[in-house]
């Protein structure tokens, strides 16, 4: 097969979810939904349901490395796409591989909480993210609260700071874009907010779904990862993939006891027009 027929690839660095609502197999299945080959580089294993996480096991940093490292010889990477990390060692290792692949994007979601508010990263994670990943990030995907924690300079800051200063704080740091996600404001709509150097690029309402959803982040995040590598500049692959994973969500499921799942191939499933089949 021709070189010009494959279909995009994008890398994943992410912590495996056995209940396949999150994390690497969320984005595995995101980013075969839109068309795209995804590789894989296991993080972490977890010990999680629908409900929560109640374990985590980071994967050595040099078994990251070297799962990265043996894929990148072999095939072209059109994205990179980042979720949970586990330990610093493994951002050391992943931001000392992606300086070797400046010209590929880079779609950084920092999972630092799970849905039922399981911490997943430590302070000095979060200080190895800002310092060694944020310089080499496109796109920077956090919610509201992430945003906050990765924004304050200082533990000890008086005053939260509002999103947009988020923004521009997580931009001077070196993230390119930054498209800060509304579901954990009160407001009647979810409104998400994408930044770039020069302020507010483009805000987009969705309805507020009732429910809870477990890997509605990494879902949002792999669709840009999958559009960007489809060839889509920045504000259409971030709208593109707001919708996709809005119909995602509205589609969604419930399987076990916990959150809802997105339904991330809920086009297989909707009826054909012609004969009202599915």
């Amino acid at each position: 097969m021709s070189q010009d027929l494959l279909p995009p690839i994008v890398m994943v660095f992410a912590a495996s979810d056995p209940s396949g609502g999150a994390g690497l197999q969320a984005d595995i299945m995101t980013l075969s939904s839109l068309g795209c080959h995804p590789l894989s580089v296991i993080t972490a294993l977890t010990v999680q349901d629908s409900a929560g996480v109640e374990d985590v096991q980071p994967v050595d940093a040099d078994w990251v490395s070297d799962q990265a490292r043996a894929l990148l010889e072999d095939m072209p990477v059109a994205a990179f796409k980042i979720g949970m990390l586990g330990s610093v060692e493994n951002i050391a290792a992943i931001a000392e591989i992606l300086s070797d692949y400046p010209d590929i994007p880079l779609v950084l979601d920092p999972v630092l909480a799970s849905g039922r508010g399981d911490e997943l990263a430590s302070e000095d994670m979060i200080s190895a993210m800002r310092e060694l990943l944020l310089p080499q990030t496109t796109l920077l995907t956090p919610n509201s609260m992430e945003a906050r924690r990765l924004a304050l300079d200082d533990v000890d800051e008086p005053d939260e700071p509002n999103l947009a200063e988020c923004a521009r704080r997580l931009i001077g740091v070196g993230s390119e874009f930054v498209l800060i996600t509304g579901t954990h404001e009160h407001s009647p709509q979810v409104v998400n907010s994408l930044y770039g150097e020069n302020g507010l690029v483009r805000a987009d309402a969705w309805e507020r779904l009732p429910g809870s959803y477990h890997g509605s982040g990494c879902t949002l995040a792999s669709a840009i990862a999958a559009n960007l590598a489809n060839g889509l500049d920045m504000v259409e692959a971030v709208r593109d993939a707001q919708d996709y994973t809005w119909r995602a969500l509205a589609n969604g499921f419930r399987p076990g006891m916990g959150q809802y799942f997105p339904d991330r191939f809920f086009w297989a499933r909707e009826p054909d027009e012609d004969d009202g089949t599915a």
